[in-house]
């Protein structure tokens, strides 16, 4: 009998165990609700503001990841123009020396 409540008692902080670690994996909407809701908290808004702030942070587009430095975006470019060779260099120097 005894053994029989350990094993239960095991089971059941197994499963509350695997029920917190589903609840800590956000989907990507959750996270950008938890983002704007923070968002308003600094803001200090509330009321119809908040209303309204809330409903353009979470219709907003995401904005597209940008390079993380000029080289990234440069190469990026040759390979969505499909340069090669002294085409490449030549592109890759004039993108680089661009500010």
């Amino acid at each position: 009998m005894k053994k029989i409540l350990s094993l239960l008692a095991f089971g059941l902080a197994l499963s509350f165990g695997a029920a917190h670690a589903a609840d800590d994996a956000k989907n990507p909407q959750q996270n950008k609700m938890a983002t704007c809701n923070a968002d308003t908290k600094a803001k200090t808004l509330k009321g119809d503001e908040r209303k309204a702030f809330m409903k353009e942070c979470l219709s907003a587009k995401a904005e597209p990841a940008k390079p993380a430095n000029r080289m990234a975006a440069c190469n990026a470019d040759t390979k969505a123009k499909t340069l090669k060779g002294d085409e490449r260099k030549a592109f890759m120097k004039e993108c680089l020396s661009n500010k």
